[in-house]
């Protein structure tokens, strides 16, 4: 179940059909203004030599950073990503990871966060960067 969100006086995250974090299994567990948590299994989003894909990593980490920015942005704005990045530390080759993101800059037009993947032990497997850039939503 997750926390946050309306009981902190945030808006409910809805999600129209067919999202890849459907696909991932990514579950979002938290959101509030300063962080947004999510796990992600392993299984499922291997690469072909067993271990958690690099490009899932890179999808958990979006997805943390461009809900967090959306968060920031407000009903009246948009988050677009604009630059990702990550370092992959160490391989995981089971269970779930979990990811947090935090804010590194929010400002007018853009907002950075930085995204922490770690295993179920709460070892670092990833640290990302996402920047979004912050737009006015299309009448």
């Amino acid at each position: 179940m997750a926390r946050g969100g309306a009981a902190a006086g945030l808006p409910p995250l809805a999600f129209p059909d067919e999202q890849l974090i459907d696909r991932m299994g990514i579950h979002i567990t938290r959101w509030e203004e300063e962080s947004v948590e999510a796990t992600m299994p392993v299984a499922g989003n291997r690469q072909p030599f067993g271990l958690l894909h690099g490009g899932a990593n890179a999808v958990l980490a979006e997805t943390l950073g461009s809900i967090a920015a959306s968060l920031y942005a407000g009903p009246t704005r948009l988050a677009v990503g604009l630059e990702l990045s990550c370092t992959h530390h160490r391989a995981v080759t089971e269970g779930l990871v979990t990811g947090v993101a935090t804010p590194v800059h929010r400002g007018r037009t853009t907002a950075t966060y930085e995204i922490i993947v770690r295993d179920e032990a709460g070892r670092r497997s990833c640290t990302a960067r996402l920047t979004c850039v912050l737009r006015d939503r299309p009448a």
